[in-house]
């Protein structure tokens, strides 16, 4: 896949897409192969900072100590208070928390609380505070810059099945944006596989509420039936000769047998007529 392709797909579905009452998201689909998910080192699970906004709301939960409440109210979409932990003891309100909200940031002095208090339940969901994307954080941070950073934060993650499923944009967004973040998201996949851009199978965009389009070529199936036909055709070749071969062998032997037949008859004719001969010399 190219920046051109992507382009140009981007263009179909503008083109063919159904208007809604609702500002549609852009879903980028990327299929892979030769990935074997049980192993750690093939496994997908990073994250892709973007230029441009995914186009889709980004919630970020702050779980934090005294010292950042104050800010953390004042930047994050909901901050929780080391004090209110023992709320989400409470299994339902764990979960709840977890499916409303994108990112958690923690504060580092505290993380020990929080992974007593939180991590049965974002730990499965692989949503616990991340050092990787700066998630945690000391003191004294400031907050607002690592928001802005995570709401253009994508994640890439394979569960169960050889799949990268991520929102890339929305309708309100230009086109240059939109495939920007694309091709980002795209290159920097391609860096994480084993095998780079040969364990993309394909790759799908779409709408919504839309129909799927493939970006680029589809990928040509390895057709395992046509490796097997040389051998079902070498099986019914076999035959073929043997039949051929016996029916050149029983037309010689037919030919042979009458060849054999005749010469018996000449044979027999030549001892009649001796046998003649002989009578009639006794005769005379």
């Amino acid at each position: 896949m190219n920046k051109e392709q992507a382009t140009e797909t981007l263009k179909k579905i503008k083109e063919t897409s159904q208007k809604r009452k609702f500002t549609q998201s852009y879903d980028l689909i990327i299929n892979l192969r030769d990935i074997d998910l049980k192993k750690t080192d093939q496994a997908v699970n990073f994250f892709v900072t973007l230029h441009y906004s995914k186009g889709k709301k980004t919630k970020v939960c702050a779980l934090v100590g005294p010292e950042l409440l104050p800010q953390a109210k004042e930047v994050c979409d909901l901050a929780i208070s080391v004090d209110d932990f023992p709320k989400y003891q409470d299994k339902k309100q764990a979960r709840k928390l977890a499916q409303d909200y994108d990112f958690f940031i923690a504060q580092a002095t505290i993380m020990p609380k929080v992974a007593a208090a939180f991590g049965r339940v974002l730990g499965p969901k692989g949503k616990m505070p991340n050092p990787k994307t700066g998630c945690v954080v000391p003191p004294n941070a400031n907050l607002k810059p690592l928001y802005e950073k995570l709401k253009k934060t994508a994640k890439l993650q394979t569960k169960n099945d050889p799949i990268i499923h991520t929102v890339v944009g929305n309708e309100a967004m230009k086109d240059e944006e939109i495939i920007d973040n694309i091709m980002m998201i795209y290159d920097s996949l391609t860096h994480q596989l084993p095998s780079g851009k040969n364990n993309i199978r394909s790759v799908f965009l779409k709408l919504t509420m839309g129909k799927s389009f493939i970006v680029g070529k589809e990928e040509k199936k390895e057709d395992v039936k046509k490796e097997k036909k040389p051998k079902k055709e070498e099986k019914t070749e076999e035959p073929k000769k043997e039949k051929l071969l016996k029916s050149k062998i029983s037309k010689g032997f037919e030919k042979s047998k009458t060849f054999q037949n005749k010469e018996g008859a000449k044979q027999e004719k030549a001892k009649e007529v001796k046998e003649k001969s002989k009578t009639e010399k006794k005769n005379d």
